[in-house]
C-alpha cells in the first residue's frame, strides 16, 4: 500500500510560488490604483450654480470614497494571505490543512493558492 502524501516536492512547492507571484503582483498593482483613485477625489468637482447638485455630488463621492476603502482593505487582506502563503512555502508547509493536517488538494491551490484548509474543513467551521 502507498504511503499518503503528507506534503508538496519542491518541485510542487515552485509551480505554486509562481502562481502566489503573479496573483501577488496583480494585487500589488490592484491596490495601488485603489490608493490612487482614493488621494485624488473622484474629479466631478463641477461648476454648478445649483447647491442640490452639489449635495447629491457630495453623497455620491462620499459612497464611492467608502467603496473604494472597503475595496482597497480587502485587497490588503488578500496581499497579505498571498505573502504568508510565500511565508509556507519557503517553511514547506504550505499546502497542509490548518485543521485537518491534511494536504489540500492541487486543484484547490491552483485556484485559491492562498487558502489554509481543505473544502471539508473550511464547511465543518
Amino acid at each position: 500500500m502507498e504511503k499518503e502524501k503528507t506534503r508538496y516536492t519542491d518541485t510542487e512547492l515552485e509551480e505554486f510560488k509562481a502562481i502566489i507571484m503573479k496573483k501577488l503582483d496583480s494585487a500589488k498593482s490592484e491596490f495601488k490604483t485603489l490608493q490612487g483613485q482614493l488621494k485624488n477625489g473622484s474629479g466631478n468637482g463641477g461648476d454648478c450654480g445649483n447647491n442640490n447638485y452639489l449635495t447629491l455630488d457630495d453623497g455620491a463621492d462620499t459612497l464611492e470614497k467608502e467603496s473604494l476603502n472597503q475595496l482597497a482593505a480587502h485587497q490588503l487582506k488578500f496581499i497579505k494571505s498571498l505573502e504568508a502563503a510565500l511565508v509556507r512555502i519557503s517553511n514547506k508547509t504550505y499546502g497542509v490543512c490548518k485543521t485537518s493536517g491534511k494536504l489540500i488538494p492541487k486543484e484547490r491551490l491552483m485556484l485559491v493558492p492562498h487558502t489554509t484548509q481543505t473544502v471539508e474543513a473550511k464547511i465543518k467551521r
